[in-house]
Formats: C-alpha cells, sequence, structure tokens
C-alpha cells in the first residue's frame, strides 16, 4: 500500500473529512526524516496549495495528536515539533550547551511507568519526551572542593 493510499485509509477510518491540505499535512509528516514545526508542516503544503490557513494545519495536527497518529514535543527551539508515531516509542536528550539531540530508547521510560503502576497504581502516558541536559563535553568540570578556614 502505498503512503498516499495509507494516508487516506488513515483518514477514513478517523473519520476525517479528505481534504487535500489534511493529506498534505500527513504526508508531510511520514516523510519527513525526524519532528516538524506547524510552521515547517505549513511552508510544505502552501508549496503546493497556496490558500492553505495556518489554522487548517493546527486543527490537524491536533486531530493527529488526539488520534495518537503523530506526537507533539517541545524540543526546546521555542516551537512544538510534530513527528509520525513510530512502531516502537522513543524519546530525547537534549543538552542545552550545545543542543545535540541524542535519542534515548523507550526502554528507559517503560521502567518508570512499571514503577509508577506498581507503586503508585497510575498509569503514566510515555509516548514521546525530550529530557533537557547537558552533556559530559558540556558539564563544567567539578570545582574543587572549598579548603577549611577559607
Amino acid at each position: 500500500m502505498s503512503c498516499d493510499t495509507d494516508s487516506v485509509a488513515v483518514l477514513r477510518r478517523a473519520e476525517m473529512k479528505l481534504t487535500p491540505q489534511r493529506l498534505m499535512v500527513l504526508s508531510a509528516l511520514r516523510h519527513a526524516q525526524g519532528h516538524l514545526t506547524a510552521a515547517e508542516i505549513f511552508e510544505q503544503v502552501r508549496a503546493a496549495y497556496p490558500y492553505v490557513d495556518i489554522s487548517t494545519i493546527y486543527r490537524t495536527l491536533t486531530a493527529l495528536r488526539t488520534m495518537r497518529l503523530v506526537t507533539e514535543t517541545d524540543m526546546g527551539s521555542g516551537d512544538l515539533a510534530y513527528e509520525w508515531v513510530q512502531e516502537r516509542p522513543h524519546h530525547h536528550l537534549i543538552c542545552s550547551g550545545c543542543h545535540r539531540v541524542l535519542e534515548l530508547d523507550h526502554g528507559y521510560l517503560e521502567r518508570l511507568g512499571d514503577d509508577l503502576a506498581r507503586d503508585l497504581d497510575f498509569e503514566a502516558d510515555l509516548h514521546h519526551f525530550a529530557i533537557f541536559g547537558r552533556c559530559a563535553a558540556c558539564r563544567p568540570a567539578a570545582a574543587p572542593a572549598a579548603s577549611p578556614g577559607l
């Protein structure tokens, strides 16, 4: 099944009206090599369909997120980023120093979800996270301990 045919099937299953704009949003997300902001999706769709409105992009992204077909993540750029849902969830470690992004296997958060369920009887939604911190190259060397009496 082609990506476009599959996109049509996805929209039909969701009982969403098939519009060229929605299909182009789906296509942009499914062919992206990572995350896209709503503005980036808007520019791609507008290149093919100049009369599209940014509100159409946001409404489509909201619907796709609600159906768990796309993830919405704060990647630290100031804009939310969207990505087509992969078979296995994945997460990101983002260095606040150099802005390098590392992919984090879902197993780390899967264990957290299991612990929360067992210890607190809480079912956490752990589908897509960006965790901010500092990589080894950006962390300053540990400060020497102050000498007594100084």
